[in-house]
């Protein structure tokens, strides 16, 4: 017999009730999840794919509704449920992991008692025995010592603990629907490499129907059967995941394919092409083809009609007028109207314009104890930088990586002065800024040492517009006459590829991706000769960000800008850095130029952040290098290599004891590490093209 799906969704659709009226979120969506099978749904923000998954559960909250459409259950229409029902469904037949942990997680409440209380919510069993399965599906998500975790609060974990926890819980009645919210945009890539491993094994394990939102195309094509794509409320292509990557039959899956930076594509040879525009609001959809205003392929037609969602070839459905033309001349082939492969031309060598020496960075850790208060124990630090070195030529971009806690952010802010250092040396234009906090810098040194944050949000004033906050830097630094300032601001606000109309426009009115432009160019309003970035993209989606990354290239060719780039993407780092710093635990464990990096030898640590990055080709099959454990605290990390506790190569007693020493496989790459060189060049992730 035909096995029936777990999962019908047949031509939903959802609003949300506003001061105008109802507003179409998203529209005609229409998909099946069968037993066992992983739906992946990838789009921009604001494509409704939280929406689809929040009505599968009944969350869309007072104002929203389902204007048509049935969501099928194993056979039961949800929309015909009271709210008793749908609790009962909830947790024991269908669950949900969310983006961000701590927002499922109850900070004032021990994991045991929570997860007790997601079992004893859908099943009649002692006290012993729930505890028991508590223990088991602990395990079952490899939460190392699980009984001291059930006395454990979640402020007490990291981030990939609390992800596993939540995944533990939403798995405790063994659902056969899971929904997966961005379950490891947060994550650091091996932690997310672990989790990734765990959705797979417990998908086999227990057949779990799984519908898995994300916007990172290679996690979607590592994890997925068949794979959804939507843009603007409306699912554009639908396929098996081998097929929709190989064979796109719709121009946004494209697009969205073309803004990836490849971690396997050398400097120079992997061209980025964002997505122009941006994704329409739900109250302002054009008429006709909804993606037509952005598409490069758009014909008149495209505009006159709105396409239907068409099986183009068996299980591959596109809403696209021209689909059927794809198909026999695939889009891939098609070259982009415009393109970015910049290398930029580097200066003759010149002194460094940053020289860091030994710089170290210790945050005091509180006392908590009455024998700490009255000087009977010693005041203990968390040695955020550990003696770190490093020097950024004028016009070159040192890309710094490695794990969340590494030290990377907080090396930036000592080096801009946001941090006090406790040891070491720092010069940048030949002077010594290593004792000055950036209230005391000279206006020269703040004037050409500029950065830009993560986000946006907190770097810009919400009360006044993007033009007077452009504005300020110019008149600060006096950069142009009083009479030109304007003018200024309207040529950043263009080089940054915004026009004059944002010049009054408030922050709240822009979006994510627009914002992080603003404060580019308020970053280089002075004309600085460095700009430190950290972590610039991470929170943007795939076509924002390489619309970002684009901007920067052409800001360091246009100015010969040197750049700190400091990220967990190693993707973005291979495209954009001429160097790279690995950093583990406050120390560089590697370093060297960007293609030594990225090629055997490796440090058995950048080796696992390699391997740990998900590929946007489900053809490749992936020999992973798994770390084991959990970051050591900086409060009191180990000794002799730092590493040693988890690294898979470890050589016995020398490596607990001793510091690793430099070992120089070239002019400019050095690793750290105890390893001999032979055994080092053996160590890479191994990446093969599945038959």
């Amino acid at each position: 017999m035909k096995e029936e799906p777990i999962l019908s969704v047949q031509n939903l659709a959802i609003a949300y009730k506003t001061r105008k009226g109802f507003i179409q979120a998203v529209r005609d969506v229409s998909f099946e999840i069968m037993p066992g099978e992983n739906l992946g749904l990838v789009g921009e923000s604001g494509c409704g794919k939280s929406t689809v998954a929040y009505s599968l559960v009944g969350f869309l909250g007072r104002n929203g509704r389902i204007t048509n459409g049935r969501i099928i259950f194993k056979g039961q229409d949800m929309q015909s449920l009271d709210e008793k029902s749908l609790r009962e469904l909830r947790g024991a037949h269908i669950a949900m992991v969310y983006q961000e942990p701590m927002s499922s997680l109850n900070p004032t409440m021990r994991i045991g008692r929570q997860l007790a209380e997601a079992l004893a919510a859908h099943a009649d069993l002692p006290a012993d025995e729930i505890r028991r399965r508590c223990i088991k599906a602990l395990e079952d998500v490899y939460m190392p010592e699980p009984e001291s975790i059930l006395v454990r609060y979640p402020h007490q974990l990291s981030g990939g603990q609390q992800q596993r926890v939540c995944i533990a819980m939403a798995m405790l009645n063994q659902p056969e629907l899971l929904i997966m919210d961005e379950p490891t945009t947060a994550l650091d890539v091996t932690v997310e490499a672990a989790v990734l491993d765990l959705v797979a094994e417990l998908q086999e394990k227990f057949r779990t129907a799984t519908l898995y939102i994300s916007h990172n195309l290679g996690v979607i094509a590592r994890v997925a059967d068949k794979v959804g794509v939507m843009y603007a409320g409306e699912l554009v292509e639908l396929a098996p995941t081998a097929q929709i990557y190989s064979h796109p039959l719709h121009p946004y899956t494209v697009g969205l394919m073309r803004c990836l930076p490849d971690v396997d594509a050398p400097r120079g040879t992997r061209e980025l092409h964002p997505i122009p525009g941006r994704v329409p609001s739900p109250a302002e959809v054009p008429a006709g083809c909804i993606f037509a205003p952005r598409c490069e392929y758009a014909a008149p037609e495209c505009s006159e009609g709105r396409p239907s969602f068409e099986e183009i070839t068996p299980g591959h459905f596109s809403r696209c007028w021209r689909a059927r033309e794809w198909l026999e001349t695939p889009l891939w082939t098609k070259k982009p109207a415009q393109s970015s492969t910049y290398v930029c031309a580097k200066p003759a060598a010149e002194e460094p314009i940053l020289k860091v020496e030994d710089v170290r960075t210790y945050y005091p850790v509180p006392f908590t104890s009455v024998r700490s208060l009255i000087g009977l124990e010693k005041r203990r630090y968390v040695r955020a930088v550990d003696g770190v070195s490093l020097s950024v030529d004028c016009g070159y971009t040192l890309g710094i990586v490695g794990e969340s806690g590494c030290g990377k952010s907080s090396l930036a802010r000592t080096i801009v002065g946001l941090e006090a250092p406790t040891g070491g040396k720092m010069e940048f234009l030949g002077i010594d800024i290593s004792d000055e906090p950036v209230e005391r810098r000279r206006r020269e040194v703040i004037r050409h040492l500029q950065m830009v944050f993560q986000n946006p949000d907190g770097t810009l004033n919400p009360s006044y517009t993007v033009g007077d906050q452009i504005a300020m830097s110019l008149k600060r630094f006096r950069v142009v006459p009083a009479d030109e300032v304007y003018g200024r601001v309207v040529q950043l606000l263009e080089a940054v590829k915004l026009n004059e109309t944002y010049y009054y426009r408030l922050p709240r009115q822009l979006s994510g991706g627009e914002k992080q432009r603003v404060g580019i160019a308020r970053a280089i309003a002075s004309n600085p000769k460095m700009v430190i970035c950290d972590e610039p993209v991470s929170a943007l989606d795939v076509s924002v960000q390489a619309a970002v990354l684009t901007l920067l290239q052409e800001i360091q060719q246009e100015y010969q800008t040197a750049m700190i780039l400091i990220s967990h993407d190693l993707s973005s780092v291979r495209f954009f850095s001429d160097y790279v710093a690995v950093m583990y635990l406050g120390k560089i464990v590697e370093y060297g130029q960007v293609e030594e990096i990225f090629s055997p030898p490796s440090h058995p640590y950048t080796a696992a952040l390699l391997a740990a990055v998900p590929r946007p080709d489900p053809t490749l099959k992936q020999e992973f290098i798994r770390l084991s454990g959990e970051i050591p605290s900086p409060v009191n990390p180990p000794a002799g290599c730092r590493f040693h506790t988890r690294c898979p190569y470890k050589i016995g007693e020398i490596c607990e004891r001793e510091e690793p020493p430099a070992r120089r496989m070239s002019m400019d790459h050095i690793i750290y590490c105890h390893l001999p060189a032979d055994t080092l060049h053996a160590i890479h992730p191994v990446i093969r093209r599945s038959a």
